[in-house]
């Protein structure tokens, strides 16, 4: 790959990295905030929700705006929106007396930024390699990029916070000028085809493309918000049982979230090298992915020791990791390119959809049983296999 290639992938992927590490190193600092804020559990895990849902919401006007005036003309004001959102979070937590509903207000605004940097790099990634291995390839890297921003988020989460608990919070404004930096100087999408379309042309091609490949499509769509329910509940779930439960606090805490995300970050990249242009293979390895998370997920309701809880818990952290990229690829060369921003907004607002819906789930659910928080991720992902097992067809499958 040139230079100039070398350079555009390295911008691209510090999308998914910086908006990756600032949102997840929050999660190990949601105990912390309870305790300072005077909030409860399920309100701390607002403080991600808050910020998934609204992401959702303009996921797909930020797809329209990328296939009207260019990706680039869309991420970089988006990421200066982010990093508002950000800042406005941070001044609420030295400013203001009770400062959780100014937390939230600034995680919404954080929210719209977010909604129109990470979702387009799919889009993007298509649009600048036209080789479908470099596209696969690339995607790989922006999946590995975005895990390896979870792997860093706990430790730099919990180092920030052994500085004051909200240190975390001013971090996110100045990794998202840094993106900004790096988009602005490192890309060039001028000679990306650009198209008009209106809110009511985006639904008329949503609904002219189920029509066609609506089966397989809402599997994948079904399968993006099961994964990140999973894995942003479990993360939530190992943080907060980390500090209660084993009294395990500040660096050592980020080093142990750091484990299972480790075995995301690595069976992303290598299943992003692996499944190249074959869309059988991405099939067989999301497949497989979802009965590793299944698996491993119940077979935590029977072991309860630390040592098999991070064992197991890094196994299923292969199966989001082999999957997320395949999912991926299947989606991006799966529809063509005219329609590709379109289509990958909405994957991109149900995957958020997920982060909205793990923390404040599996909260709950902890009100019950541990056990019942295995069962329902082992359950869910049991049946994001099946959908794939039996509705994901690829057209040119």
């Amino acid at each position: 790959m040139a230079k100039s290639g070398f350079l555009s992938l390295a911008a691209i992927a510090s999308i998914p990295f910086i908006v990756t590490l600032g949102n997840s190193m929050l999660i190990p600092v949601l105990p912390v905030m309870e305790h300072e804020l005077g909030i409860s559990t399920f309100q701390s895990s607002l403080i991600i929700t808050v910020y998934s849902i609204v992401a959702v919401v303009f996921i797909p006007l930020a797809g329209i705006a990328s296939d009207r005036v260019g990706r680039k003309n869309v991420i970089i004001p988006s990421l200066a929106i982010t990093g508002a959102g950000g800042l406005i979070s941070a001044l609420a937590t030295i400013l203001a007396v009770h400062p959780f509903y100014f937390i939230l207000a600034g995680r919404f605004i954080q929210g719209i930024g977010a909604a129109g940097a990470f979702p387009i790099v799919f889009p993007l990634m298509g649009d600048l390699f036209s080789d479908e291995e470099d596209v696969s390839h690339g995607l790989g890297i922006a999946e590995t990029a975005n895990t390896l921003g979870k792997v860093i988020s706990p430790i730099l989460g919990t180092l920030f916070a052994a500085l004051a608990w909200y240190v975390p919070f001013f971090t996110i404004p100045i990794l998202s000028l840094l993106s900004l930096l790096m988009i602005a100087f490192w890309i060039d999408d001028s000679k990306a085809k650009k198209k008009t379309m209106a809110i009511s042309s985006f639904f008329k091609l949503l609904k002219d493309v189920f029509k066609e490949e609506g089966k397989w499509l809402t599997a994948v769509f079904l399968s993006g918000i099961v994964i990140m329910t999973n894995l942003f509940g479990l993360l939530v779930y190992l943080s907060k049982i980390l500090e209660d439960s084993y009294r395990i606090v500040g660096i050592k805490k980020g080093l142990a979230l750091a484990i299972p995300l480790v075995s995301i970050a690595l069976s992303s990249y290598l299943a992003g090298k692996f499944i190249g242009r074959e869309k059988t293979i991405m099939r067989r390895t999301t497949l497989i992915g979802f009965l590793l998370v299944a698996t491993a997920c119940f077979a935590m309701v029977f072991f309860h020791e630390l040592w098999s809880l991070f064992a197991f818990i890094s196994v299923a952290g292969v199966g989001f990791g082999i999957s997320l990229p395949s999912l991926d690829a299947i989606i991006t060369e799966s529809i063509e390119k005219e329609h590709r921003g379109t289509i990958t907004s909405v994957y991109s607002g149900m995957r958020y959809a997920g982060v909205a819906i793990g923390p404040p789930l599996f909260s709950v659910l902890l009100l019950y049983s541990v056990e019942s928080i295995f069962l329902v991720a082992s359950g869910l992902s049991l049946m994001a296999a099946i959908l794939v097992f039996t509705l994901i067809r690829p057209p040119t499958e």
